[in-house]
C-alpha cells in the first residue's frame, strides 16, 4: 500500500517529500489511536458492571419509591432491584423532585435511567430511548365524591389542577381542541397522591391520574372517584439516553422479557394491589372469620409475649393480624416475613434466627415495638406512648419523629397521638418532606395503620367478652347450676 505512494513522492522536491512523509506518519499515528481506542471502548452495560453499581432515577411516590418501618419499597425500586440483580451490581437510587426535573436528568451524572411510571408518548421519544412497555395504564379524571360526577371533559365546573410536564397535561392539551373553554392549573411541587389528597380534602375539584396510582392510593383517600378516562391505554416504560450506545438498554429489555415471561412481574403488580386493597378494611367479613378459624391457634403466644413485653395481648394480636392475617409464612415483595412481617434487618436486630417460626416472629415483633415504644421521651404516657411506638412499626421511627418536629413547628402537642396524626400526611407533601430529615413517607399508612390496628384490638375484646358471657350462660343453665336451683317450681 506503501509502495504507490513512495514512488509518487520522488516527483517532488526533497523538502515537499519530507513534508509528505510527516503527513503520511501522521496519518497512520490517527489510524491506530482510532482503532484501538474504538476496539478498547467500555460499552454502557460494561461501565455499570464495571462500577459494581445501577444508579436508577426517580420520583418518590407510593408507586414508585419510598421507605417505611419494612425498608425500602415501591414497584419501580423493586423491578429495578431485580434488574440490578441480574446484572450482579448493587442499585443505587436518586430521588428527583419532580417529573419535569427527572426527565432533563437522565443521561447525566446521576443516573442511568429513569424510573417513575413514565409513560411513552412521541415528544418525550424525540429525547429519550426508551425499554419495551412493562405495563399500561389509564389516564384517569378523578372528582370527590358528593359533587356532581363529569360525564366528559365538558362537564367541569371548577379548579383542575394536574402535574407540570406531565403526559396528564399533553392529554389536556389534546382535548382542549374539543373542548376550547377546558382550563387547567399544572404544579411542580407535588406528586399524583399528593393531587389525589387535595381533591380528597376538597382543595381542588379534579385532578387526572394514572390507573395505577389510583388503584394504590385509593383505600387512603375513599372519597376520591374516577369520573371518566381521557385516554386509552399508554405504555409505561424505562427512559434511557439518547446518547447511550444501547447496550445497557438491550440488556433492560432482555430483563424485563424474562422478567415477564416467568410471571414475576404479574406477580409484583398483584402483590402491590393486593396490599392496597387489603390495607384498610377494618371489621371485613375476612376478619371476623379468621377470628375464629386462626386466632385461636396462636392466642396462647400472644398471651406469653403480651406479659414478656408488656402490653396487651389483644392489641399484640391485632398487630399480627394487620401485618399477615395471622399467616406465619406471609411474605412482602420486598422480603419482609412471618406473622409479625420482620425485615430481615429487624429479626438480626432482634436474634431472631427464623422469621418463619410464629413464637420467634412474635417474640421479634412484639421486643421490636417495644423497643420503638421505650425510644420516645419519657414524658410521654400511654395510650399515646403506644399508638406512637405502633405508627413508627409502620412507617419507621425517623419519619414518625420528624412527623412529630412538623406537630410542635404548627404550636400542637408532638406527645399526643391525635396531634401527631394530623401530620403525619404531610410526609408525603412536597412543601413539607424536603424541609425533614429523613424525607419522604406514605404518611397517610400509619395514620390507617394505627386506626385498624385500635379497631381490631377493641373488636377482639368484645369477642373475648362475647365468649366469657356465652360459657358463663352456659355453665348456668347446666343441671344443678344455682340458676336451676332458684328457679321458681312452677316454671
Amino acid at each position: 500500500m506503501l509502495e504507490p505512494i513512495k514512488k509518487l513522492l520522488t516527483r517532488f522536491p526533497v523538502s515537499a517529500r519530507r513534508l509528505g512523509k510527516r503527513l503520511i506518519l501522521a496519518f497512520i499515528g490517527v489510524l491506530f489511536v482510532l482503532y484501538f481506542s474504538s476496539s478498547s471502548r467500555v460499552s454502557d452495560l460494561q461501565q455499570v458492571q464495571l462500577s459494581g453499581t445501577l444508579r436508577m432515577l426517580t420520583v418518590a411516590g407510593p408507586t414508585t419509591y419510598y421507605e417505611d418501618g419494612r425498608g425500602k419499597n415501591g414497584l419501580e425500586y423493586l423491578l429495578a432491584s431485580a434488574f440490578a440483580e441480574s446484572l450482579g451490581v448493587e442499585l443505587v437510587v436518586q430521588s428527583k423532585p419532580n417529573l419535569h426535573a427527572l426527565l432533563l436528568s437522565v443521561g447525566g451524572p446521576e443516573g442511568n435511567f429513569a424510573a417513575a411510571n413514565i409513560t411513552v408518548n412521541a415528544s418525550r421519544n424525540q429525547s429519550l430511548q426508551f425499554t419495551d412497555p412493562y405495563m399500561e395504564v389509564t389516564q384517569h379524571l378523578v372528582y370527590r365524591r358528593g359533587s356532581v360526577r363529569p360525564r366528559s371533559l365538558g362537564d367541569i365546573d371548577g379548579d383542575l389542577m394536574v402535574l407540570k410536564s406531565s403526559s396528564h397535561s399533553e392529554q389536556l392539551k389534546l382535548w382542549q381542541k374539543q373542548y376550547p373553554d377546558l382550563q387547567w392549573r399544572e404544579d411542580d411541587g407535588s406528586e399524583m397522591s399528593e393531587l389525589m389528597r387535595m381533591v380528597h380534602e376538597r382543595e381542588i375539584d379534579y385532578t387526572v391520574m394514572d390507573s395505577l396510582g389510583y388503584l394504590v392510593s385509593r383505600h387512603i383517600y375513599p372519597q376520591v372517584r374516577r369520573a371518566i378516562d381521557i385516554s386509552d391505554p399508554q405504555p409505561v416504560a424505562w427512559a434511557f439516553p439518547r446518547h447511550g450506545d444501547g447496550t445497557l438498554l438491550a440488556a433492560a429489555n432482555r430483563f424485563l422479557h424474562d422478567y415477564s415471561a416467568s410471571g414475576e412481574l404479574d406477580k409484583l403488580k398483584n402483590d402491590l394491589l393486593e396490599q392496597a386493597e387489603n390495607f384498610s378494611v377494618a371489621g371485613s367479613q375476612r376478619f371476623g372469620e379468621l377470628v375464629d378459624k386462626r386466632l385461636p391457634n396462636y392466642e396462647p403466644l400472644f398471651k406469653k409475649a403480651a406479659d414478656q413485653f408488656g402490653f396487651d395481648w389483644h392489641l399484640l394480636a391485632a398487630v399480627a393480624y394487620q401485618e399477615s392475617h395471622w399467616n406465619p409464612k406471609a411474605r412482602s415483595p420486598t422480603g419482609v416475613r412471618g406473622l409479625m412481617m420482620l425485615t430481615l434487618a429487624t429479626a438480626r436486630e432482634m436474634k431472631i434466627s427464623n422469621r418463619l417460626d410464629p413464637q420467634q416472629s412474635l417474640t421479634g415483633g412484639a421486643a421490636y415495638l417495644a423497643k420503638l415504644r421505650s425510644r420516645l421521651p419519657d414524658r410521654i404516657n400511654e395510650p399515646d406512648r403506644t399508638l406512637l411506638a405502633l405508627a413508627a412499626y409502620n412507617v419507621g421511627f425517623g419519619h414518625m419523629e420528624d412527623a412529630r418536629i412538623l406537630t410542635q413547628r404548627n404550636g400542637q402537642n408532638p406527645d399526643q397521638w391525635e396531634h401527631v396524626r394530623q401530620h403525619l400526611p404531610k410526609l408525603s407533601n412536597k412543601q413539607y418532606y424536603p424541609s425533614l430529615k429523613y424525607g419522604y413517607a406514605r404518611g397517610n399508612e400509619p395514620v390507617i395503620y394505627v386506626d385498624n390496628i385500635r379497631y381490631y384490638t377493641r373488636y377482639l375484646e368484645l369477642h373475648e367478652l362475647s365468649q366469657q358471657l356465652e360459657l358463663q350462660n352456659t355453665e348456668d343453665q347446666q343441671p344443678g347450676s344455682d340458676w336451676e336451683d332458684s328457679a321458681p317450681s312452677s316454671l
